[in-house]
This record gives structure tokens, C-alpha cells and sequence, in this order.
């Protein structure tokens, strides 16, 4: 069997840990809070995170250029193909952490494990990746898991045919699906923390104009400050970074990444218990655990098919 290059690996798992507590911050930022608000919040503390890089990497670049903070100058296409990066990502932001703030964290974590079997159809048509036995019985136990997971929302009144948030969560997902067969695009074209930085400062001044308008035209709901809503800044920021110093690994293939991106739903699943007692488990365990499974039997096929 060939063998895969550790360093993506590792990375690709760091990334999925802290994507897992990412989602459960999302989930304590955003109860009984106004979602605008605290999207924005996160763009701005993201900026203010990445932008010394950046201003570094300009002014004083002798300290960061044999590093792995460096970020180089970008011409203007670059910065139109970031700039769509950076729409991509806010759609499927607001859309996700719309679901998030409604949905249990147990029955939103599941469904987003999904992202990477979108990621391998996308792979298929795009690039034509062709899967094997072990994929397509990883495909079909993904779909045995949305019909557990159908079942056990129903329990709490939620309807995948009819809950709007639950028509948010599957569209969000598509389009994050969409982002991961894209991001590989960039990482075999640009530097990532050029993307990295640029698509923050972007996300950014998108939200700030979305929030200016909410402001001033639409403002209801309160906003309620939590130390969470930064914690969520910083785990999105190194999630992202080792996500995309993953994928610019040579050898990292998009379909393993994304699967072992989701399985920070361990994560994501456990905190839903432990701090907001959600009920109903034994129904979407059984889903997560389908879930997983799929997620094994395409890593598998994946790895096989790289043979």
C-alpha cells in the first residue's frame, strides 16, 4: 500500500478537534442571542487575529519569511478568486450557524458529517474520481444514518421535510462541500496563508456592510456578549490554518481530508451531551455511529484507490 505522508494527516486531525469545539462554542454564542451580531464579532476578532501576520510579512518580513506565518503578495486575480472563497464561506457560515442556533448540537453534528460524501460526488464530476466498493457502501450507510437521524428528530418536532432551519443546515453543508472541493483548487494555486488572511479580511468587510444594514434598517433581537463568541474567533482561525496547511501538503487528497475534518462531530456530539443535556440520544448515537462507519469505509476506499 502506498504511504501517505504523515505531516497532512496530523494536521488534518488537529483541524478536526478544534472544527468539533468550534461547533459548540458556536451553539453557547448563539442561544437566545442575535445572530448578525455575533457573525460579525467573529469576522472582526478573525481579522485581528490574522492581520498582524500580514502587516508583518509587509514591513518587517526578515522575521516571518522562513516560516510557516509568511504571506506573500497576491495579485488581483488571486483576490477575485479569494474574494469567491470568501462569499462561499460566509454563505455556508450563516446559513450553518443559523441551523445551530436551533437545532440540537446532536442532531446538527450528524448531518454535517455528511459534507464529505458531497465533497467525493463533487470529486467525481469535477475531477473524475470514480469510487469503489468501499465507498459506495460508505455512501450507503450515510444514507442509512439520515433515516435514523429523520427518526429521532421527529421525536423533538423536527421535520427534514419541513423544518426551515433543517432546509438551512442541508444548503449550508452543500456549500461548505462546495468550499472544500474549491479550497483544494487554491492550495495547489496559492499560498494558504494568503488565502487564509485575504478571505478573512474579506468575510469581514462583507459582514460589516450585512451588519450595517441589519443595524440600522432591520435591527430586532437583543445581542448579548459571551466570552464564547472570541473562542469561536480563534478556534475558526487554527482550524483553518491547519486545514489548509493540510491540503498544501504533496500527497493530501481533498476526499480524506474533508472525512477526517468531520469527525470532529465526536467532539461537537460529546459537548451537546455533557453541557446542554440534550435529550434523545439513543436514536442519533445509532446515526452517529453509521456515520463514522461510512466515513471509515470511504477513507478506506480512498486509500485503496490511491494504491
Amino acid at each position: 500500500m502506498k504511504e501517505i505522508p504523515v505531516m497532512w494527516l496530523i494536521f488534518a486531525f488537529i483541524s478536526a478537534f478544534t472544527l468539533g469545539c468550534n461547533d459548540a462554542f458556536k451553539k453557547v454564542s448563539l442561544v437566545n442571542n442575535t445572530l448578525l451580531p455575533v457573525v460579525f464579532l467573529n469576522t472582526v476578532f478573525c481579522c485581528l487575529i490574522l492581520t498582524p501576520f500580514l502587516l508583518t510579512s509587509r514591513y518587517v518580513p526578515d522575521s516571518l519569511e522562513e516560516t510557516l506565518f509568511f504571506v506573500p503578495k497576491v495579485d488581483l486575480p488571486t483576490h477575485l478568486f479569494i474574494l469567491f472563497k470568501a462569499g462561499l464561506v460566509l454563505l455556508a457560515w450563516l446559513l450553518i450557524d443559523s441551523a445551530i442556533k436551533h437545532l440540537p448540537l446532536t442532531f446538527v453534528s450528524p448531518i454535517k458529517a455528511a459534507q464529505p460524501m458531497l465533497v467525493i460526488v463533487g470529486a467525481m464530476i469535477f475531477f473524475s474520481e470514480k469510487l469503489n466498493v468501499y465507498q459506495w457502501i460508505g455512501v450507503i450507510f450515510a444514507i442509512t444514518s439520515f433515516f435514523l437521524l429523520s427518526t429521532s428528530g421527529k421525536k423533538e418536532g423536527i421535520y427534514l421535510n419541513r423544518n426551515k432551519w433543517v432546509f438551512c443546515l442541508i444548503t449550508g453543508v452543500i456549500v461548505n462541500a462546495a468550499c472544500g472541493l474549491y479550497d483544494k483548487f487554491l492550495m495547489n494555486q496559492y499560498d494558504r496563508m494568503a488565502v487564509l488572511v485575504w478571505y478573512n479580511i474579506y468575510q469581514c468587510l462583507f459582514m460589516g456592510i450585512a451588519f450595517s444594514v441589519w443595524f440600522f434598517f432591520f435591527k430586532k433581537g437583543s445581542f448579548i456578549w459571551r466570552w464564547q463568541i472570541l473562542l469561536v474567533s480563534l478556534f475558526i482561525c487554527f482550524t483553518d490554518f491547519t486545514y489548509f496547511y493540510s491540503l498544501s501538503c504533496e500527497g493530501a487528497m481533498i476526499s480524506i481530508v474533508s472525512m477526517i475534518r468531520r469527525s470532529g462531530i465526536i467532539v461537537s456530539f460529546l459537548l451537546g451531551v455533557w453541557f446542554f443535556r440534550e435529550k434523545n440520544l439513543k436514536g442519533k448515537a445509532a446515526g452517529l455511529v453509521l456515520m463514522l462507519i461510512s466515513m471509515v469505509l470511504l477513507f478506506v476506499g480512498s486509500i485503496n484507490q490511491g494504491t
